[in-house]
């Protein structure tokens, strides 16, 4: 980062669905990106291909070769597939699922250089991604692997309405219940806990934890997971000093209104999560990677082949997933400049002096 300037990788996606579509609209606002510079990982001609379908001629693209030469205030590509690449929209391919990958590789490759500062990652389809090199449910967990440094992921779903986590993320249902365990929830807490101050400002977060079972188990009489499991760990949480509540049956949660009260919810599975986040949020939900020391935020949104080519698809929560990203990096370094003297910041406030010490935001 460069005098507040920030290097925003954007990886392409699959070549066939509405990802350039929405990436392309998003950009068509310099305010959007500027003073920033954006860096595209994909391929000028499949851009090209997308701008003609789009009408889009009046957006201008900086073909490099390194991300080190991206010019400030101006969107620039890298080429990072082949020239006879085919696009057909619509189709899920072996050809697009092997260009979102090598647009994928080659963004994280420079984000562990440290040429990018933050990522914001196009749809891709799951299936056609899948290869020798890519054997992972998604996006989270490749970037955990190969970003993470250790460190695990949250899949953190957000809007201005609400923030949602997933405990046991992209998983067949069937296999949720034997998933989960007093260690894992006692984990997952953590981690948002953790984002929700470091990313997100806020001093002391208040989380929802949701049951697994219809009416939180009653008791054990619809299902043992919340007695044996979800319990214990929201009691450990409490323990050692989190702000965390449950379990609470989902259905009368959302229903009420009740998410208001929370600065995040942790759902025990993917849809019991999302599902009513897609609801409440529509087109303006953003996929975040929490947990990891990297940004990367995505759409809330898939590869929407059904839209792909009409020139349908709503741009909102790509750009929301622009503007989160910077906004993360942002409140990472206000709370790391916070935090990294703790000694002088108490002198700082004990002495009166507060012109030296950085403001916090509070959500």
């Amino acid at each position: 980062m460069e005098n507040n300037k920030l290097t925003i990788g954007i990886t392409q996606g699959d070549i066939n669905s509405i990802s350039y579509e929405v990436i392309l609209k998003t950009l068509l606002e310099s305010k959007v990106y500027e003073p920033h510079a954006v860096v595209i990982y994909g391929s000028a001609k499949v851009a090209a291909y997308h701008k003609k379908a789009l009408d889009i001629n009046q957006l201008n693209i900086n073909v490099i070769n390194s991300a080190r030469e991206a010019e400030w205030g101006a969107i620039n590509l890298i080429n990072c597939t082949d020239d006879d690449v085919k696009v057909e929209f619509g189709k899920s391919t072996s050809i697009a699922g092997k260009a979102s990958f090598q647009a994928l590789e080659a963004a994280a490759a420079d984000m562990k250089a440290g040429l990018i500062d933050v990522l914001v990652t196009g749809p891709i389809n799951k299936k056609n991604i899948q290869s020798d090199s890519f054997h992972f449910p998604g996006h989270t967990e490749y970037l955990e692997q190969v970003l993470g440094d250790g460190n695990k992921a949250l899949m953190l779903m957000v809007s201005d309405v609400l923030r949602v986590a997933v405990a046991t993320g992209h998983m067949a249902l069937s296999e949720v219940s034997s998933a989960l365990s007093v260690s894992l929830l006692l984990q997952k807490i953590k981690l948002l806990d953790q984002s929700l101050k470091k990313d997100f400002g806020i001093s002391k977060p208040r989380i929802a934890v949701l049951a697994l079972n219809p009416h939180a188990g009653e008791e054990g009489l619809l299902g043992r997971e919340e007695v044996e499991i979800i319990s214990p760990a929201i009691q450990k949480a409490q323990d050692q000093g989190y702000y965390c509540f449950g379990p609470i049956a989902a259905d009368g949660f959302f229903g009420a209104d009740n998410f208001s009260r929370y600065d995040a919810i942790l759902a025990m599975y993917h849809d019991q999560g999302l599902i009513p986040f897609k609801t409440l949020c529509r087109d303006e939900g953003v996929n975040f990677t929490a947990g990891l020391p990297v940004v990367r935020t995505s759409p809330a949104h898939g590869t929407a082949y059904a839209l792909a080519g009409n020139n349908e698809a709503s741009e909102s929560s790509f750009r929301s997933a622009l503007y989160l990203a910077c906004d993360i990096f942002k409140n990472r370094v206000r709370y790391f400049e916070n935090n990294s003297n703790p000694l002088k910041k108490q002198h700082i406030v004990h002495s009166g002096d507060l012109s030296d010490l950085p403001v916090q935001d509070e959500e």
